[in-house]
């Protein structure tokens, strides 16, 4: 198997999954690139994904980088998310903490402060 199959087999993308289509390319490249249909529009079903690759003249070229650039694309959504768990865990962790003895100090005198003024609320 090749690194493109194994990456695509990694992220459970099947062939029958991809709607794959060749549209007429535009842009920079003479007038042989506006004239063929080497452009690649690839569309992963289940999620909705869509690439468009014009990188070469090559139909060929176009949908072998078409889904290379379809796993980078689920590479990069694997490691967001991740981060994002990272980071939860991260922020659990920290609210988990205990306060240090100064933050304990300051809440004592803020609970403190907050008796003398309900103290001094009450009727004489």
């Amino acid at each position: 198997m090749t690194t493109l199959e194994q990456r695509m087999k990694h992220h459970q993308i099947l062939d029958e999954d991809l709607e794959e289509r060749f549209v007429l390319g535009s842009g920079s490249g003479g007038q042989k690139i506006n004239k063929t249909s080497s452009c690649v529009y690839l569309k992963h079903l289940p999620t909705g994904t869509e690439i468009k690759c014009q990188e070469s003249r090559s139909r060929e070229k176009n949908r072998d980088l078409a889904r290379v650039r379809l796993c980078d694309h689920f590479d990069a959504e694997e490691k967001k998310k991740a981060l994002e768990r990272a980071k939860n865990r991260s922020v659990k962790r920290y609210k988990k903490r205990t306060p240090s003895r100064a933050q304990k100090a300051r809440r004592r005198r803020t609970k403190q402060l907050r008796t003398e003024k309900k103290v001094n609320r009450r009727r004489v």
